[in-house]
């Protein structure tokens, strides 16, 4: 450095003939320092990139929109690549120095290999015969086969004779066949929010789950079975194949309708029939129903029940425990019944008759509502059912959704299948009270049964056929003739539902109650009285649809329910957050500030970060000028700058610059923007706002704008002629500008990086979301992600990037410390005006130039 400094004391006195040796090291000083100052780019730019991952692990983890395992390792991947990227950048400069650092992120990166990992499958039988099936075989059978064993094993109820095909089986099948690989590929490569792409995906998967072949010894074990079977049954036997998926009630969800049931099977039929039971897996309502409830593929293996079917005179579903009448705090038993088979109730293809019983021993008939024909059921006959109903909530111990069947032969009541009654503590919430209507209201429709309660406003949309789904808007009453399953995947985006048929016990009111979405069932004439409507409101309380938007009737605080939170999913997205997101590492004076003291990916970033500005920026650095030169303003914050060529208007000797010797018209406009308008300070916070920053800082002492660390201290420049990147924090943020304006406007951009703030999470929220409005309406392309802001605009000409650039300027300076009033709505509207209104002035103001 020494020889260096001498040389420019000898240039400096104006040489005629510079020394060609001297010039020669001075370019490979200048070649090292492009190259460290490449690498240091990449090194933030990988910065970037993880910081923008963890921001996105956090908005999902906040957020009610379903994400799917493929998201999950997509963002995973982009996190632990830029972290890699970062240690190898970072050792690159250091010459190795920090090898225990590539250790620690090994570590962590294998500990979320691990979660990534899909679980072992379980090892069984193929076949299991009912009498054997009890609840501790739910995994290897499901929960409907493993009630269904229980239930006739233990609670003393009748069931039919039947086996269970296990999920070892279906599993032999799929690598059997070698379909496990292809469809998680086909899977994980789809949309799974755009219909039109779930359509084709499961036309694709259904197809081939059907052409692939059985293993011999899963034909052998099912042939046998049924055998088995047709040995003790008296005449002909026909089976019913029911679908028992595992997790269908483990993991908190009914999957009401999503899978396959086939009915009066022959017993040669029925190995053909279990793949096609297998298929519906695949179907469009069952994939859509797992994406939005945050279920992977592989956490609901099939297991198909194959049952004999008992010859039915009368059939439906029972509640032990109504779930319309617990939200009007009433505790009753309800019975849904129909002539013939109960697949008529479940499938909401018509309206059942009604019978309600007091949740007592033994139950009162309370209300008897017949759909207009012959009981389905004797008054005698429904009480007993009642009764069976309570048994079976009495003997799991929780409410229960029990499907049932009346033997023609033998009169006898026969349980098909018994299940937990989900969803009934979020309908027990909602708001029933029945006020007084407001005058004025125009009734469109008026009748049917509430099946799900509440008020929904939108669009009365009539769907009749399958295509009509594609064109389902999003906030729409979706308006039907039958209340089938299929319906379902357009709950997710419907705001309501009025159906013809359909009662209390449907599929598709199961779903509607799970997805906290309003419906009225058995209303008469809908389609035809709804299909003009226009907007409308839909009360499903009073079982009304009135004309218009009526806001009055909608209850307060009324919500969806966050359908991901708890999922599979959304569990596997939170432990890994937890190796990427939390920051351990904040002191860098401390001596924990070190490799083997990183237990997140985020640990290594902030050590990456630290390290490489000390690497690039210190005293000790070793390269020309010590890199640094320290910007001579009239301000508090320091300022610290590396040219990388081009940057100054002449060379600088000493530690420091003059605003007037920087060249690098980036940085000119961006510091114009900073002092166009004199900052007036933060803003006066209310008491809870101040009482947000200060629990922000007690929580986290490294946030404090006046702690003695180099980051508190100093902001760092990277400049050339037509290029800058600004590395700073003011006070509690911390920022990133980087703009290149040349003459190839196809390269040219300018980003924007602005994260953190002392305030809660949802002050910084708003913030970024007021930041990104004002940047999109000026040309950038802005993406919020929790309380991070990424804006970019580029291709444009040079002159309009950097009035862009100056733009970012003034909101640096500007911006500062306003979190703490954006709970305020009056004072967040006041700023964003002023803001607006200083970012068009400066639209007029000259470009600064050199």
């Amino acid at each position: 450095m020494a020889v260096l400094n001498a040389l420019r004391r000898w240039l400096g006195r104006g040489s005629a003939e510079p020394d060609p040796e001297a010039q020669a090291r001075e370019e490979a000083l200048k070649a090292r320092l492009r190259e460290r100052c490449a690498r240091f780019r990449r090194l933030l730019a990988s910065n970037k990139s993880a910081l923008e991952a963890m921001s996105e692990v956090e908005e999902r983890l906040a957020s009610p929109r379903p994400f799917g395992m493929d998201s999950v390792q997509a963002v995973c991947t982009r996190a632990v690549t830029a972290v890699f990227q970062m240690v190898r950048e970072l050792n690159a400069l250091s010459d190795n120095a920090y090898l225990p650092l590539q250790e620690a992120f090994e570590r962590i990166r294998a500990q979320m290999e691990a979660l990534l990992e899909e679980p072992p499958h379980p090892e069984g039988p193929l076949v299991l015969p009912l009498p054997l099936v009890r609840l501790e075989d739910m995994p290897q059978v499901g929960g409907k086969m493993a009630n269904l064993g229980e239930v006739a094993a233990h609670a003393g109820l009748p069931a039919p004779d039947g086996f269970a095909v296990t999920v070892a089986a279906y599993y032999r099948f799929m690598e059997y066949s070698g379909l496990r690989e292809e469809l998680s590929r086909r899977i994980q490569a789809t949309d799974m929010q755009s219909l039109d792409a779930v359509f084709s995906l499961s036309a694709a998967l259904q197809q081939a789950v059907l052409a692939a072949p059985l293993p011999p010894e899963l034909e052998k074990a099912m042939t046998e079975q049924v055998a088995v079977i047709q040995a003790r049954t008296e005449g002909e036997l026909l089976l019913a194949l029911r679908s028992s998926a595992v997790g269908e009630d483990a993991l908190g969800v009914t999957f009401a309708g999503q899978y396959r049931s086939e009915l009066n099977v022959p017993p040669e039929e029925v190995c053909e029939v279990w793949k096609e039971i297998v298929a519906s897996k695949y179907a469009v309502t069952a994939m859509s129903y797992r994406f939005q409830h945050g279920i992977p593929d592989d956490a609901a293996p099939m297991s198909v029940g194959v049952l004999a079917m008992v010859p039915s005179a009368a059939g439906g579903v029972v509640y032990s425990r109504d779930p319309v009448a617990a939200a009007r705090g009433e505790e009753r038993v309800v019975i849904n019944a129909v002539p013939g088979l109960a697949k008529a109730v479940v499938d909401g293809a018509v309206t059942p008759d009604v019978f309600a019983f007091s949740h007592e021993h033994p139950p009162r008939l309370l209300r008897k509502d017949l759909a207009g024909r012959k009981s389905s059921l004797t008054d005698a006959q429904a009480a007993e059912l009642a009764q069976m109903a309570l048994a079976l909530e009495e003997y799991y111990a929780e409410p229960q959704d029990v499907e049932w069947a009346l033997d023609a032969r033998t009169g006898r009541l026969t349980v098909l299948q018994s299940r937990p009654l989900h969803g009934l503590e979020a309908v027990a919430a909602a708001d029933a009270a029945q006020e007084a209507l407001p005058e004025g209201l125009v009734v469109l429709a008026r009748g049917g049964v509430g099946v799900s309660p509440g008020v929904a406003l939108g669009q009365a949309v009539v769907a009749r056929k399958e295509a009509d789904m594609l064109s389902f808007p999003k906030g729409g009453i979706l308006v039907v003739e039958r209340a089938l399953p299929r319906w379902a995947p357009l709950l997710s985006r419907a705001a309501g539902l009025v159906s013809e048929t359909g009662g209390m016990a449907g599929h598709l009111a199961s779903v509607a109650r799970e997805y906290g979405v309003p419906a009225l069932c058995g209303l008469a004439g809908a389609c035809s009285l709804l299909e003009k409507a226009g907007e409308v409101t839909l009360d499903a309380g009073r079982n009304a649809v009135f004309a218009g938007l009526q806001s009055q009737l909608v209850p307060a605080l009324a919500s969806k329910p966050n359908l991901m939170a708890g999922s599979p999913v959304y569990q596997r997205l939170a432990a890994l957050a937890r190796l990427m997101v939390p920051l351990r590492l904040l002191d860098p004076e401390a001596p924990e500030f070190a490799p083997e003291y990183c237990r997140s990916l985020h640990d290594i970033t902030r050590f990456c970060h630290e390290k490489s500005v000390e690497l690039m920026f210190s005293d000790n650095a070793g390269l020309p000028g010590q890199m640094g030169k320290q910007l001579r303003v009239g301000v508090k914050l320091q300022y610290w700058l590396v040219d990388m060529g081009g940057g100054f208007t002449e060379p600088v000797t000493g530690p420091v610059v003059e605003l007037e010797q920087i060249a690098s018209l980036p940085m000119l406009a961006l510091w114009d923007g900073m002092v166009a308008v004199p900052w007036a300070g933060p803003p006066a916070a209310s008491a809870s706002g101040f009482m947000s920053v200060m629990m922000e800082s007690v929580m986290n002492p490294d946030l404090e704008s006046t702690a003695p660390n180099a980051m508190s201290q100093r902001n760092f420049f990277i400049i050339g002629s037509g290029y800058m990147l600004l590395q700073a924090r003011y006070g509690y943020h911390f920022c990133t500008v980087e703009s290149q304006a040349g003459p190839d406007g196809y390269e040219n951009f300018v980003s924007f990086q602005f994260k953190g703030g002392a305030a809660d999470s949802q002050r910084r929220r708003l913030r970024a979301a007021m930041l990104a409005d004002l940047l999109e309406g000026r040309g950038f392309r802005a993406d919020v992600k929790d309380d991070s802001l990424f804006a970019v605009a580029e291709g444009e000409a040079a002159e309009a990037v950097l009035r862009k650039t100056r733009l970012l300027g003034y909101l640096l300076i500007h911006t500062r410390q306003v979190d703490m009033i954006m709970l305020d709505a009056g004072r967040a509207a006041a700023l964003r005006e002023k803001l607006s209104a200083d970012m068009d002035g400066l639209a007029d103001r000259p470009l600064p130039c050199r």
